[in-house]
Formats: structure tokens, C-alpha cells, sequence
């Protein structure tokens, strides 16, 4: 089996030792997604735009490693706070309605950023390709 580990140059990548994503043979992981975006946080305030934001990063590194969004079979979402919740899962619906992964959604303390609101792990299984 085949071990690919890709990382985006986040900021946090390098000093704290992970990948961006992970394939391994037939399936693929996304660290912790959030709306960092060349080094700074984007969206502050809005937890839908995050979510997106997000998702678009996560979906980026999944193609990386040759997954598409049909691919998408497992998300999971962490909110800093339950009023987010509603739009988090609405912008989620807006990339995975017609997929369906199975999801969690989390209410954490907060997250490493006080200005995220929201971060995402999608996980994906290739089949034979």
C-alpha cells in the first residue's frame, strides 16, 4: 500500500509535525480545516462563510490525492458555539447535500485561532483508483 502525505504550507504544518492530507491505499484524511488563508484568519465573524472556506481547502487537498467531492464519505464539524450550528451545517448541505457523507457536528471550548469559528475533517474512500 501506497502512503501519501501532502502538506499547503499552513502555518502550523511545519511546527507541529502533520500533513494537510493523508491517502493511504484506497482512502484519504484531511487535518483540521478552518478559514486560514495564506497565514490569516478570512470570514471572522461569519461561521458560514468559515465553513465554506473551509470545505474549499479541505476539498483542495483531497484532489491533491485524487479524490472528488463524491468521494466525500465522513465530515466532521467543530463550532465554538451552538448558534453557529445551523449555518455551519447549511453551507455544509451547500457542498455535500447530493453526497451525504455521514457527519458529526462538535461544540468545542474554542479552537487554536480565537477568530475561527468553525473547523472541518473530511475523510474519503477512493475504491480501486
Amino acid at each position: 500500500m501506497t502512503t501519501t502525505r501532502l502538506g499547503s504550507g499552513g502555518p502550523w504544518e511545519q511546527r507541529y509535525g502533520y500533513s494537510r492530507v493523508v491517502r493511504a491505499g484506497e482512502r484519504a484524511w484531511t487535518a483540521g480545516c478552518t478559514a486560514t488563508v495564506d497565514g490569516r484568519v478570512v470570514h471572522v465573524g461569519d461561521a458560514a462563510a468559515q465553513t465554506a472556506q473551509a470545505l474549499r481547502i479541505g476539498l483542495a487537498a483531497l484532489a491533491e490525492v485524487g479524490a472528488e467531492p463524491g468521494d466525500v464519505v465522513r465530515t466532521r464539524m467543530y463550532v465554538t458555539d451552538r448558534l453557529h450550528a445551523d449555518e455551519v451545517g447549511r453551507a455544509h448541505n451547500a457542498v455535500f447535500g447530493a453526497v451525504r457523507p455521514a457527519a458529526t457536528l462538535v461544540v468545542v471550548a474554542g479552537l487554536l485561532d480565537p477568530e475561527h469559528l468553525v473547523e472541518v475533517e473530511l475523510e474519503a474512500y477512493l475504491g480501486d483508483r
